[in-house]
């Protein structure tokens, strides 16, 4: 039994091989920037915040990216079912490029977060028209997860080469040209984007803008993130800033409600949560999103801060997480096309679950090999869970629909995403700072040598420098180390728990015929 997308795309007229192999070309060329990208930032982190301070602010790096990425993805995925995809695409890749140049010459934290919502917006775009075209020109009779898993492919040689090129950069050059390396790829895909890019399905007739769900959208998530931000040991959860935040979160979140209620055309219509298959399948990623960016955001601070590893063994390690997801989605696309969804799904919430468990026997002296196969076993994980949740949300809407279904999933991910490291980032910053205050208090920070205590005292970042570390005393260095891991094994937990969440709701799923391969 087909789906209504499923029968929509095949009863159009048929795509050429010639054009489909240009356009997913084009597709693919974006994906990639937006791919590098994201994936260079995990290895730069730490000298970044060495270089510029703000380790309070380390959280946002990623968070701001995340939040403006999920306020967009539902916005472009609707306008992806009103407007031309070729000029969206433009516009996404223009904004990417601009932000990317604000970031690479960032003098502050402040300046760099800046850049990087923006970055967050451009990226918006690209993902979801990423996956919404290649759903569009899906070869009947509905071999959508095949086609889709060729973004895996992409991801896959983004995670080869950024945490490796992001590793490189830092130690040889300087972690600004992460963000100027976006420039010539920009220009690439925009070339490819400009000339091949076709549209293959038909748009509404009459387009309606829901800008009051957009805007209530944008304030409730935007100010859901920083109430969860404001757990940083500096802000207590119920001061008056805190309550504030709620009632903000409270007022925007009803306002949302009633205004895609009553719109003609919501943005992100109510009545698709009504669907368990539609609302199920996002809770799925959305729990693994969280626990898989999580990990992205803070094992490099483990792995650099606990262990004393080097910027380019950080990037090593980061591949496997996206080296995982990337393998865990081609696989399930091109050779389990007659896996059951659901059996998909639950399988890859084992595989995140079992890598979340083994991260707790992390200590400064695992190997890097360890460390490489648990976290490759969380990125298959992630990778199982990606494809067929997505296949799963796509398959219970309507083709005129599959803009906001796709792009629905997209935000559910991304939203993981940036809740999940802003309350990893209030839990590791409240855990250092109470550690710091505890080495102070007991004197141990009189060992470092006057200079770097001075350097030290007005920022904790500057730990992660080689050249401070290499004037610490042993004892104080393995001291300090500690408490760099024992805040981020607090992440480690959390992961966990999350993982297990994410089981319970994969094996919820309601139970389809449909395989991976009809679909």
């Amino acid at each position: 039994m087909k789906t209504g997308v499923e029968t929509a795309i095949s009863n159009r007229p048929p795509v050429s091989r010639r054009i489909r192999f240009w356009v997913v070309c084009a597709a693919l060329a974006a994906l990639f920037l937006g791919a590098l990208d994201a994936l260079v930032m995990s290895a730069a982190m730490p000298s970044i915040i060495a270089d510029l301070g703000g380790l309070e602010m380390y959280s946002w790096v990623y968070s701001a990216y995340f939040l403006a990425r999920a306020v967009c993805l539902p916005i472009f995925g609707k306008l992806a079912d009103l407007f031309d995809i070729k000029r969206l695409f433009i516009i996404s890749i223009t904004i990417f490029l601009a932000s990317s140049l604000v970031a690479g010459a960032a003098p502050s934290m402040g300046i760099l977060v800046s850049g990087r919502v923006f970055q967050g917006i451009g990226a918006a775009g690209i993902f979801a028209l990423v996956y919404i075209v290649l759903s569009d020109i899906a070869p009947p009779p509905g071999k959508r997860a095949k086609l889709l898993s060729l973004a895996s492919s992409i991801w896959g040689i983004a995670s080869v080469l950024g945490p490796t090129l992001g590793g490189f950069i830092v130690t040889y050059f300087s972690w600004r040209w992460i963000f100027f390396l976006n420039i010539p790829i920009s220009l690439f895909s925009m070339a490819l984007i400009s000339v091949y890019l076709i549209e293959v399905r038909e748009k509404k007739d009459r387009v309606t803008l829901d800008i009051t769900g957009a805007l209530t959208l944008s304030v409730s998530i935007s100010s859901l993130l920083m109430l969860f931000m404001m757990g940083d040991g500096k802000t207590h959860w119920l001061s008056p800033a805190s309550i504030g935040m709620m009632g903000i979160v409270i007022a925007s979140g009803t306002g949302f409600y009633f205004s895609e209620k009553h719109a003609k055309d919501p943005i992100l219509p109510l009545t698709f949560f009504k669907n368990p298959t539609f609302s199920t399948g996002n809770a799925c990623v959305f729990l693994s999103s969280f626990a898989i960016f999580s990990l992205f955001a803070y094992a490099p601070l483990y792995i650099q801060g606990a262990q004393g590893r080097s910027p380019m063994q950080v990037g090593l390690a980061m591949i496997a997480l996206s080296l995982g997801w990337s393998i865990g989605s081609f696989v399930l696309g091109q050779f389990f096309g007659r896996m059951e969804q659901k059996s998909a799904s639950v399988l890859g919430a084992l595989f995140l679950l079992s890598g979340a468990a083994l991260t707790l026997t992390f200590d400064p002296v695992t190997t890097m090999s360890v460390c490489f196969w648990v976290f490759l076993l969380v990125g298959l994980g992630m990778g199982f869970v990606t494809l067929s949740t997505l296949l799963i949300v796509q398959g219970s809407v309507h083709i005129s629909d599959l803009g906001v279904a796709t792009s629905s999933h997209q935000f559910a991910r991304t939203l993981g995403g940036a809740i999940g490291v802003g309350v990893a980032g209030g839990f590791v910053t409240a855990r250092l700072s109470h550690e710091m205050k505890r080495l102070s208090l007991g004197g141990n920070l009189r060992e470092i040598p006057t200079d770097l205590l001075d350097k030290f005292s007005r920022n904790i970042e500057h730990l992660f420098q080689p050249e401070i570390q290499a004037g610490i005393p042993v004892d104080l260095k393995n001291a300090l180390q500690k408490a760099v891991g024992e805040s981020v094994e607090a992440v480690f937990w959390i992961v966990l728990v999350i993982s297990i969440l994410c089981l319970l709701c994969c094996l919820s799923l309601p139970s389809s015929n449909r395989s991976t391969e009809r679909t």
